[in-house]
């Protein structure tokens, strides 16, 4: 016991940051970089929900002048913009760079420093779109900023520059926190966890980082583009200098429809985790769901023209990629089907936790059927640009993605914050909230069927549009009320919640081998798996693995397949580096929102921030032999 009371204090001196406001800028302790990125954003998702709610507010009555077009065209567009973009993907890759180390009994991430890089690039893409809003230069074009009216000749100003570039950050820091996330897992399972023996939860966070990589840069490419047109004249998108616009548009949805399943393929997880907890049993078709969201995976990228039936393509495409947007829902519904299964195989306990989960699976199987509809080439050509398509999308995306993370968030409280939310309390936040939200965004289905175009700041009375939209703005209203009743649950439980204990729900995976909340090392030995469900296997003496030191901060480095291990790799230190690198970046991001030289004069800041984090690094060591470790 002594013994393990010295490995525990030599830890804590390993692995502690420096104290301070240094410590705060230098840290690369992934729980740290995580929780940064998760209130932000949260804080993000109150600030587009209160958008929401005025735009609501609006259209609640006929030939309201409460709002004019302008500041209705820049409230939808922030709205969007930071949905889509700085909260539904950041906020998935958040809970990966917390939670992918501890399911694989890990003290680090494979690449700290770059974690910690991703955050502050994506702080100033935060900052950038939301300090360009109370300038009063906020985007104004929706969150897609679609040419021509997008180009020089059309959007005068720096709207949509800023807007571009908002998405040059949030893409780069995305791409980065991807990068991380894959090699993590690829390169770094403890022993025994071969990638048959992956959790759904690790196998969905590689599938979405793994589309990330290969969806990013055709968005960034394409702001690019847009940028240099507004900027140094060229032509990509002006058909006067024999551009096309319909270019922007197939890049633009090449990334934009892999990006829902980048959302809703974490949410998968997030469900297959606590569907497995809550039954008390395996889940049904492990197999199945993971193939299913590989699936998944590769049928997005086929999907993009499903945005663009109305601009006029050849109908033989049409086909195609009706077909394959129907095809899409078959590894959707396996899914499904594989959670219904293990719940009725095992004895479900419904914690607010699980209730997420049914919440999700109903409000996601409406949003489906809708895409099935949508889908058609020849419906979706009349209900585009309608409020069917809004109800759809936020059916997919905020129950299919939103109700998940709640109910992670729930979950997983206790391992951040070593106590228990108020069940209670949960429990009425989630009949707020899910009931709220069917409410609100219900009639819009009937909205768009009865016409209502999307994107209109007021309508006339004799539309008979009045009382569904009244119906919906008193459902929003509900909706935000349990959102803030959830955030006063997670407060006031932080203070005087119940403690927690180390595994609170009787999980299964790795993350609860430890002390809950995670010290700064995460766990003291490297766990060695024989199973898919080990801790339920183990049976309170989980085999461990000795070798990985504890006077050096390292971590264990094993093969793709097997995960047999290879060698300790020496993890990166607090660094001001990344903040370093972060903030030249970012001055030359902002220059070239006015001229062209700043990407010249910005090179020689980076490179002298990139030259500091390169600089050489000790040689890796080997590993030493495995025992049993209780």
């Amino acid at each position: 016991m002594s013994a393990d009371t010295d490995r525990h204090d030599q830890l804590a001196r390993t692995w502690r940051d420096p104290p301070g406001l240094w410590g705060f800028l230098t840290t690369v302790d992934h729980k740290r970089i995580a929780a940064r990125y998760i209130v932000t954003a949260l804080l993000l998702l109150f600030l587009a929900g209160m958008l929401a709610l005025d735009m609501r507010w609006q259209l609640s009555v006929a030939e309201n002048t409460r709002m004019g077009p302008q500041l209705y065209n820049e409230s939808f567009s922030l709205h969007g913009s930071t949905m889509l973009f700085l909260v539904s993907v950041p906020v998935m890759e958040a809970m990966a760079l917390w939670l992918v180390p501890l399911m694989l009994g890990q003290r680090n991430m494979a690449f700290p420093r770059l974690g910690a890089f991703s955050f502050w690039l994506y702080l100033g893409g935060v900052l950038t779109l939301w300090i360009s809003h109370a300038l009063d230069v906020t985007p104004d074009l929706g969150w897609f900023e679609y040419p021509p009216l997008a180009g020089p000749g059309y959007a005068p100003g720096h709207r949509v520059d800023i807007w571009a570039q908002m998405i040059t950050f949030t893409e780069v820091a995305a791409l980065c926190a991807s990068v991380n996330i894959a090699a993590t897992i690829l390169k770094m399972r403890p022993p025994g966890m071969t990638l048959a023996r992956m959790p759904v939860f690790l196998w969905a966070m590689l599938i979405a980082a793994m589309m990330t990589i290969l969806s990013m840069p055709a968005i960034m490419l394409v702001t690019s583009m847009l940028i240099a047109d507004r900027l140094v004249s060229t032509h990509f998108f002006a058909p006067g200098g024999h551009g096309d616009v319909l270019l922007f548009q197939h890049l633009f949805w090449f990334f934009g429809h892999p990006e829902v399943y980048i959302i809703f393929i974490p949410a998968t997880g997030f469900v297959s985790a606590i569907v497995e907890t809550f039954s008390r049993r395996r889940l049904f078709g492990h197999t199945v769901l993971v193939l299913a969201m590989m699936a998944i995976g590769a049928l997005a990228f086929g999907l993009w023209v499903h945005h663009m039936f109305a601009v006029g393509l050849p109908r033989l495409g049409n086909d195609f990629y009706t077909a394959a947007s129907m095809a899409i829902a078959l590894p959707a519904g396996l899914q499904i089907f594989c959670w219904i299964g293990t719940m009725i195989a095992g004895r479900p306990w419904f914690a607010t936790p699980m209730l997420w989960m049914l919440g999700f699976v109903s409000t996601f199987v409406i949003g489906g059927l809708s895409g099935m509809m949508t889908a058609s080439a020849a419906l979706d050509l009349q209900l585009t640009d309608t409020y069917f398509i809004v109800a759809h999308f936020h059916y997919v995306l905020v129950g299919g993605a939103m109700f998940p993370l709640f109910g992670a968030f729930a979950y997983w409280y206790p391992k951040a914050t070593g106590r228990m939310m108020s069940e209670r309390w949960g429990r009425i936040a989630f009949v707020l909230i899910v009931g709220g939200f069917n409410l609100g965004f219900f009639p819009m289905h009937l909205l768009g069927l009865m016409g209502m175009p999307r994107r209109v700041y007021t309508y006339p009375h004799t539309m008979g549009w009045d009382l569904l939209n009244q119906i919906a703005t008193a459902g929003s209203v509900i909706a935000m009320v349990g959102g803030l009743v959830f955030a006063a649950n997670a407060l006031w439980s932080f203070w005087r919640g119940t403690p927690a204990g180390a595994d609170p729900w009787g999980a299964s995976t790795l993350e609860w081998a430890g002390p809950s909340p995670s010290p700064a090392w995460n766990i003291a030995y490297t766990p060695v798996v024989d199973s898919l469900t080990p801790l339920w296997r183990a049976d309170g003496v989980l085999p461990a693995m000795e070798g990985i030191g504890s006077e050096r901060r390292e971590v264990l480095v094993t093969s793709v397949t097997e995960a047999i291990p290879m060698y300790r790799q020496k993890s990166s230190a607090p660094s001001i580096w990344p903040l370093v690198s972060a903030l030249a970046v970012t001055a030359m991001f902002l220059g070239s929102i006015f001229t062209p030289w700043a990407v010249v004069a910005g090179a020689i800041p980076i490179g002298a921030a990139l030259t500091g984090w390169f600089w050489p690094q000790r040689p890796r060591a080997k590993t030493s032999p495995l025992r049993k470790q209780t």
